[in-house]
């Protein structure tokens, strides 16, 4: 078998980034269900319990209130950096995107900018 080094190494399939992409999914997904139903209702009794310092509110209480939109908000940024990393694994981040754009209204010839 002959290898043609000047031809670029193949691409992982688009299925095993879309698995993994579930999968992220899927974990994140549960940890937000497990904060938001389980430490706000499921367990708000035992939670209760204990009072957050500085404040008094039981802490039940707060994960109902608050606390599962803060878990929210992490997960958003986990997520944004568990896909940029997956992305750059399967080479099709945006930034690579964008640097090939740059190259492109650098090239000679290149009198117009392209439209968006």
């Amino acid at each position: 078998m002959h290898v043609d080094p000047d031809e670029p190494p193949p691409r992982p399939a688009p299925a095993e980034y879309w698995r993994r992409n579930l999968r992220y999914l899927a974990v994140l997904l549960t940890v937000w269900f497990a904060v938001s139903y389980g430490a706000g209702i499921l367990f708000a009794g035992p939670l209760n319990a204990v009072r957050i310092p500085g404040t008094g509110f039981p802490l039940g209480f707060w994960f109902a209130q608050q606390g599962s939109i803060y878990v929210f908000v992490i997960l958003i940024f986990v997520y944004v950096f568990l896909m940029n990393r997956l992305d750059r694994e399967f080479d099709v981040d945006e930034e690579d995107a964008a640097g090939a754009r740059r190259a492109r209204r650098r090239a000679p010839g290149a009198d117009t900018e392209p439209a968006p």
